[in-house]
């Protein structure tokens, strides 16, 4: 997702911040390989030729792709903003699996099957018959609802930082596309992945909590007091729809909700989740930690 501009959130949310990431990125010395639409992890040459080794592979936005979180994957195309310490490879290396990543910052569920830069492959093409586990984090970009809450929200809060002005001017139209749109779209790309991964096991990840149930903080997230129910109820509605879609196509949902409970973006130092004061791509995005308890709940799921 991507906290930046209004067409992509969470990888977008507020995607010209995307591009400052991009040149914050370019000064640690990341390179971009256009040509690298994928990432494989690999521990040795002789574990890459062990035939029982699992292959996994990683799909996604930048929830999955870990934008915000050092290092990035070395020689990944750099628009993807696709960390090195993202769940997926926290989980590969910890199982041993042989990891092909094709996450990337922005991506909807449409980016599954075309190409979201040039020289980003669609990320179906990374999954095959040989596949043993894919996990799918996706939908929080799709009719740009996320991204276009969160810009009118805190645009809204400047008004009325005590009010509700957001939910009173738009009410629940702002959710309302999860169920229309963004669910029969997870509900197409997991049957996609299914399709080309028959024999694989498929888990389709939920997102964190990123704000309490109640007031907020701001203006660390720069959202109206009486506006926190409704950024809620549309985390909860992506969660619900995206449990459903799972359940309909016979996948495995990784509910990140319980877990993350008194980790959003308001909760200081137990916070897996950044908030809007953070620097560069950070916002709004899960750091380090919220990563590592993504990870946590993958590895349970695939235990199961």
């Amino acid at each position: 997702m991507d906290v930046h501009n209004s067409s992509r959130w969470p990888d977008a949310v507020l995607r010209g911040l995307g591009l400052l990431a991009v040149a914050a990125t370019l000064a640690t010395g990341c390179s971009n390989d256009d040509a690298a639409g994928s990432t494989t992890t690999e521990s040795t040459p002789a574990a890459t030729q062990a035939e029982d080794r699992t292959e996994y592979v990683n799909l996604g936005d930048s929830f999955s792709a870990g934008t915000g979180v050092q290092p990035l994957v070395e020689d990944s195309p750099i628009l993807c903003l696709r960390s090195s310490r993202n769940f997926a490879h926290i989980v590969a290396a910890e199982e041993d699996f042989a990891l092909t990543d094709v996450s990337c910052g922005g991506a909807e569920t449409a980016d599954f099957r075309k190409a979201q830069h040039e020289g980003v492959p669609p990320q179906l093409d990374a999954v095959t018959a040989d596949a043993d586990v894919v996990t799918v984090m996706i939908g929080g970009n799709d009719k740009e609802t996320y991204g276009r809450t969160i810009e009118l929200c805190s645009r809204a809060a400047d008004t009325d930082p005590l009010g509700s002005p957001c939910t009173d001017r738009y009410g629940r139209s702002l959710i309302e596309p999860v169920a229309t749109d963004i669910y029969p779209a997870i509900r197409e790309a997991l049957r996609d992945v299914k399709a080309k991964a028959p024999d694989a096991k498929v888990l389709l990840v939920g997102y964190p909590w990123l704000m309490p149930p109640t007031v907020g903080c701001y203006p660390e997230m720069k959202l109206a007091v009486g506006d926190v129910p409704m950024i809620r109820d549309l985390q909860t509605s992506l969660n619900d729809f995206g449990r459903r879609a799972a359940a309909d196509e016979g996948v495995r949902f990784v509910d990140m909700l319980p877990a993350s409970v008194g980790h959003d973006a308001c909760a200081g130092p137990q916070r897996w989740i950044e908030p809007m004061t953070a620097q560069g791509p950070a916002r709004v995005h899960p750091n380090e930690r919220g990563q590592e308890a993504i990870a946590e709940q993958v590895r349970k799921a695939l235990a199961n």
